[in-house]
């Protein structure tokens, strides 16, 4: 069986994998990294991670709404992008500031960056593909 063959059609933001994998990567930030950042952190470091965690799902929801428009479309799929990023950091800065679960929070950098080059291959991706019902 070929890798096309075990791929099932697109018919929700809910099955593209790049979603899957941040939904899921923001689930244990939420769980696992955020109660552990101490208090003086609360209105810093711990409110943007929550933030930039949430958005990267979010985003990409957004985005493939407005998967019809080239421009609109790929405007989210580059904030998801950068928010992406923003968790990185953040959540490297809990680890080399705070020592918290440096195994965990290498994991899940390692999955913000791979959710990161997706959605830089899906942009790319959606861009050169084109629409059969719309006009050249």
């Amino acid at each position: 069986m070929n890798n096309d063959e075990n791929k099932k059609p697109i018919k929700s933001f809910r099955d593209l994998e790049v979603y899957q994998n941040s939904y899921a990567a923001m689930l244990r930030v939420m769980k696992e990294i955020l109660p552990k950042i101490p208090q003086e952190e609360k209105y810093d470091l711990k409110d943007q991670l929550r933030r930039s965690c949430k958005a990267s799902p979010r985003l990409i929801a957004e985005g493939y709404a407005k998967r019809h428009q080239k421009l609109g479309f790929q405007k989210y799929i580059d904030d998801a992008m950068a928010e992406c990023n923003e968790t990185i950091v953040s959540l490297e800065q809990c680890r080399d500031i705070y020592d918290i679960n440096p195994a965990l929070v290498t994991e899940l950098v390692d999955i913000y960056d791979k959710t990161g080059r997706q959605l830089y291959n899906l942009g790319s991706a959606w861009s050169k593909f084109k629409n059969p019902n719309r006009n050249p």
